[in-house]
């Protein structure tokens, strides 16, 4: 039987082409060192860092500081203008003058003469009475003489203790009306004073936030002020991850501001609420190793790392069937527990030594 020249070729070059075929790719378990970290997003915050704010509404009149100044506790950084404080103080200071117990002396002597006046009648009609019960006991004068000196003297009696009570009212509200202005005085003078705006802390003025001549109130921060060399890094840790995250931790920092450079912190705090928003965690890392120069609101990339394993028997991930299994030279599955791994390299507890040859999967 004869065979045609295009089949008798395509059956010669079929040898050539399976010949041709490259070997699929295999590794062997090798022993090295392995990192693993978890990845957080950070910014350089000033430990102690604040924002100002004016205790009372008004106009900035003046500022006494600018960016990049030092402060003291109880410096003053700037003065609100707010006339309604100043006439509120003055109205009250009035007040407190025209209430003071020696402006008001006249009202108590008036009353105190009247006590006396009152004072002095009754006992003269106590007299008058026992004069007219002395001569009744005599069979001198008569019954009607002697009730009216009786009742003579309950009326001088009441109109005594009338007295001494409207006395002691007097003098009570006097006492109270000079306090309470005195206090509305201090209120009115506290009022003023705090149209000082003045430093809680010792530290740098970071940001202004206002300038002369603007309006501000209560709600309105003037400026941000913190500790320039007391910083630390504020990080986010994804909810994946935070399980994985505990105090004391190693943190390598990456910053643009200074690339090519590698910084080293230790975790200090982690906060246990979750941002429902960003589904992260903040934590607090301590710098150990540290630019020279820092700025509070700069950013940083950190690698928290878990586990360092100088010497683990490692394998590629890619190498790894659902994060459970390889793939021997002979095609067979085999199941192996995993340690450590990072982005490259997963750690083999168990399952096949350095010896095993191994597939890829994907190929």
């Amino acid at each position: 039987m004869s065979v045609s020249f295009k089949t008798a070729f395509f059956i010669s070059l079929l040898p050539v082409l399976f010949s041709c075929k490259g070997k699929q790719p295999t590794v062997h378990p090798e022993y090295r060192s392995i990192t693993q970290s978890v990845y957080a997003s950070g910014i350089v915050k000033s430990r102690n860092q604040y924002q100002v704010f004016p205790e009372s509404a008004g106009i900035i009149d003046q500022l006494d500081i600018a960016e990049g100044d030092t402060v003291r506790k109880g410096q003053r950084l700037a003065v609100i203008r707010n006339p309604s404080a100043i006439l509120n103080r003055q109205n009250a200071l009035a007040a407190a003058d025209f209430n003071t117990l020696n402006n008001t002396r006249d009202q108590l002597q008036e009353l105190q003469n009247t006590v006396e006046m009152a004072q002095q009648v009754k006992q003269n009609d106590s007299l008058l009475y026992a004069r007219q019960r002395e001569l009744w006991n005599q069979g001198i004068g008569t019954r009607i003489e002697l009730e009216q000196r009786a009742l003579n003297v309950r009326n001088a009696t009441t109109s005594y203790e009338n007295a001494l009570l409207k006395y002691s009212q007097l003098k009570k509200q006097l006492d109270f009306t000079e306090r309470q202005s005195r206090t509305s005085l201090a209120i009115a003078s506290s009022l003023e004073k705090d149209l000082e705006v003045k430093s809680q802390m010792d530290g740098n003025v970071f940001s202004l936030l206002k300038e002369q001549g603007e309006m501000v109130n209560a709600q309105t921060p003037i400026a941000v002020i913190g500790e320039k060399n007391n910083v630390y890094l504020e990080l986010q840790i994804d909810e994946n991850d935070i399980s994985e995250v505990v105090p004391d931790q190693q943190v390598l920092i990456t910053m643009d501001s200074y690339k090519r450079e590698v910084f080293e912190a230790r975790i200090k705090k982690i906060y246990p609420m979750m941002n429902e928003r960003s589904r992260t965690f903040t934590a607090e890392a301590d710098f150990i190793k540290r630019p020279d120069r820092l700025f509070p609101n700069l950013t940083a990339e950190a690698n928290i790392i878990i586990t360092s394993k100088p010497h683990a028997l490692l394998i590629p991930r890619s190498y790894l069937i659902d994060d459970q299994y390889v793939l021997l030279k002979n095609k067979k599955k085999v199941k192996v527990n995993i340690g450590a791994r990072d982005n490259q390299f997963a750690e083999i507890i168990s399952g096949v030594t350095e010896k095993d040859e191994l597939l890829n999967p994907d190929l």
